[in-house]
């Protein structure tokens, strides 16, 4: 793994170029090309002529660490740093190339985004912190908390960080159990409870309004904070992640995934071992997926996983929710079903207001997250979350003490 050999002086864009390409027949495969990408002609044509070599996660591992030391031998340090994580994400989690590529990625993005110490915090949790960055605005109109989901780092988020950011809020972004530094080096495992960690955020910077979002599974996470935390005064799913397991089994045949459901319903874990195991031997996609789940909620058993997973749900706790909220999905989600969306918006039955917006291919902002017109997607957010911020300001400006004259719950 080389280092830059020369700096690279072009400014670092906070959103990816407009467009989502075909790069690979795998469908999960060419997602990770666009999503770890800054989306520019160089970078597309690099993945382009190496993807007819990639035939595994082997192959896969192989070619974008080959592109990484190019372009960090050629001092392009924001390239490199992409390259190098898309590499890292295929790799099982006893890989010994695992950890020196993830601590190189976090060092790279720092650098290329001008991340210093001083805007770097540990916040106490548990056990362990959580490890959280806190970027300023001298003019704030507010506050912004900021995560990913099931599988992202916290310097993945530097693009959307800034953007925001800019957008005239303070940003805080953490990573929480069973993510990045918390997850490898910290050894806590996600939790459903997600207000614990958003509590220990907000009691750290002392905080009692922001906007929350999160990110893919960060969708889900936010919501059930949100229901738990009144110190969330407005949240942002993007995407909606109503329910893991759905998710999870949503390239599986209809016949399999109701039988994988009925064993888990009846508690069979030694037939859903056995039912999974066979899977994975014939789908590197559902192998990696699995070993990858285990890794993240701290489970053993392909059984242990889905059970656990089974907690991440948000039909639950959405009629508790009572804040502005802001939900964003995608129209062709090869990770979330569509009905999630229509599920989560019927389920809001309590929000303060309920803004949701589908995003088409049309707009090339049809993928999971929106890769491929990510600045979009930042825009509604930022367009929306200034909206009511404002409205808020107002409201407080003109009620009398003690008394808060909110708007009623809606879909706008």
């Amino acid at each position: 793994m080389s280092t830059p050999q020369r700096p690279n002086t072009e400014r670092v864009p906070t959103t990816s170029a407009v467009g989502y390409h075909q790069l690979h027949a795998d469908a999960s495969l060419n997602y990770q090309m666009n999503r770890f990408s800054t989306g520019t002609p160089d970078m597309i044509a690099e993945m382009r002529q190496v993807a007819p070599k990639i035939r595994d996660y082997a192959d896969y591992t192989r070619e974008f660490l080959g592109l990484a030391d190019r372009a960090l031998q050629q001092g392009e340090a924001l390239k490199g740093a992409y390259y190098l994580r898309s590499a890292e994400f295929y790799m099982l989690p006893d890989d010994p190339r695992k950890p020196s590529a993830r601590r190189e990625f976090v060092r790279l993005m720092r650098v290329c985004f001008g991340i210093t110490n001083d805007v770097h915090h540990t916040v106490p949790y548990e056990r362990a912190v959580l490890p959280s960055y806190r970027l300023t605005h001298p003019a704030a109109q507010g506050t912004i908390v900021l995560f990913g989901g099931f599988d992202s780092y916290i310097e993945e988020l530097f693009p959307l960080q800034v953007y925001l950011r800019d957008a005239g809020c303070d940003v805080i972004t953490f990573e929480g159990p069973g993510q990045g530094t918390v997850l490898e080096d910290g050894h806590l495992p996600l939790t459903p409870d997600w207000d614990r960690p958003v509590r220990a955020v907000l009691d750290h910077f002392r905080l009692d309004d922001v906007t929350l979002v999160g990110y893919s599974l960060g969708g889900c996470l936010a919501l059930r904070a949100a229901a738990r935390e009144p110190r969330v005064r407005r949240v942002v799913a993007d995407d909606i992640f109503t329910d893991l397991v759905d998710a999870s089994l949503r390239q599986v045949p209809p016949v399999a995934r109701a039988t994988l459901v009925g064993l888990l319903t009846l508690g069979a874990a030694r037939l859903v071992d056995d039912f999974v195991e066979r899977a994975m031997q014939r789908s590197l996609a559902i192998a990696w997926g699995v070993r990858q789940g285990m890794h993240v909620t701290g489970t053993h058993t392909p059984y242990q996983y889905f059970r656990a997973a089974q907690r991440y749900r948000t039909q639950d706790i959405s009629p508790l929710v009572e804040q502005d909220v802001l939900l964003l999905a995608a129209a062709e989600d090869h990770y979330v079903p569509l009905h999630q969306f229509h599920d989560q918006i019927r389920w809001l039955t309590r929000a303060r207001s309920l803004t949701a917006r589908l995003f088409t291919r049309q707009e090339q902002a049809q993928n999971h997250v929106h890769v491929g017109n990510v600045g979009l997607s930042l825009q509604v957010m930022a367009d929306w979350i200034t909206e009511r911020q404002r409205r808020d300001s107002r409201t407080a400006a003109h009620a009398p003490r003690g008394e808060d004259a909110g708007a009623g719950p809606g879909l706008l």
